[in-house]
């Protein structure tokens, strides 16, 4: 079973289609769906699954907020016992892990998302849009 959802206009509101406002709407949207989802099954989304389904639909939008120029199409499907979640932005440069201190050893403030979305998801995927900017694409396992 595939059902996909997106946020703005086609989800009947009068916002742009697929353009959240903020993190927050975003976390929104991904806890109703899954919410409709689990009931329309008759199953149970695990605290901790919703908890990273949440923390990673947070990191993507706050990444093309941050660093990406802004959202551009954000969609969720959740497809048999995964959730996809794509956040697409302007910016063509993918994601990179950096090292939590500078050179010379400093600590430095960020930069820490990457990794908590590449830990939580089972498959992460950057891809480049032909119209310029990237979609990035996580699954995250349901079960």
């Amino acid at each position: 079973m595939s059902e996909m959802y997106l946020t703005g206009a086609a989800a009947g509101s009068d916002r742009p289609h697929g353009r959240p406002r903020s993190p927050a709407e975003a976390r929104g949207t991904v806890r109703r769906i899954l919410s409709e989802q689990t009931r329309a099954r008759g199953t149970v989304c695990a605290p901790d699954t919703l908890s990273d389904a949440l923390l990673v639909t947070s990191e993507l939008t706050t990444n093309a907020m941050l660093h990406g120029g802004g959202i551009t199409d954000f969609d969720v499907r959740v497809v048999g016992q995964n959730l996809y979640l794509s956040v697409s932005d302007r910016e063509r440069r993918h994601p990179v892990t950096v090292s939590p201190t500078d050179p010379p050893g400093r600590h430095r403030c960020g930069g820490r998302g990457w990794p908590i979305v590449c830990r939580l998801s089972h498959t992460v995927r950057v891809a480049d849009l032909p119209t310029g900017g990237k979609r990035v694409t996580a699954v995250i396992p349901l079960s």
